[in-house]
């Protein structure tokens, strides 16, 4: 289980590479550096890469579920980058827990859905991301 943050546009925008089954060990990493740059930034963008993505176990989604209610507004955009039917379902069950514009990506769309994450953010410094 693994799941990598990539902040870009400096961190205007996160790319977070989830696999395997996250775990509440894995938001304790993730929380404070998202609060951190939505205190610098305001609305943040996110593209989630589900890379062999198995979900969560119990404590991660809890953490999840907490982290969306106190952010139901911080989120701009949220591109879901998936393989699988169940993970673009998760467009539609993630849109009565937050304000922001979600989109789903087929995993060959990676680069389109780094395009519209970025759109129109501007920002001193710039990443590369993960690559394709």
């Amino acid at each position: 289980m693994a799941l990598e943050i990539h902040e870009e546009l400096g961190g205007k925008t996160l790319e977070v590479r989830a696999s395997g089954k996250l775990r509440r060990e894995n938001y304790r990493r993730f929380v404070p550096r998202v609060e951190q740059l939505i205190r610098e930034h305001g609305k943040i963008r996110v593209l989630f890469d589900m890379r062999d993505f198995r979900g969560w176990d119990a404590g991660a989604l809890w953490e999840d579920i907490k982290f969306n209610f106190r952010h139901y507004r911080d989120v701009e955009r949220l591109a879901l980058v998936g393989e699988k039917r169940w993970q673009k379902a998760m467009g539609s069950i993630c849109r009565p827990f937050t304000t922001a514009k979600i989109r789903y990506f087929d995993r060959r769309e990676i680069d389109r859905a780094r395009e519209w994450i970025h759109e129109g953010v501007h920002a001193e410094a710039t990443g590369g991301g993960f690559g394709a």
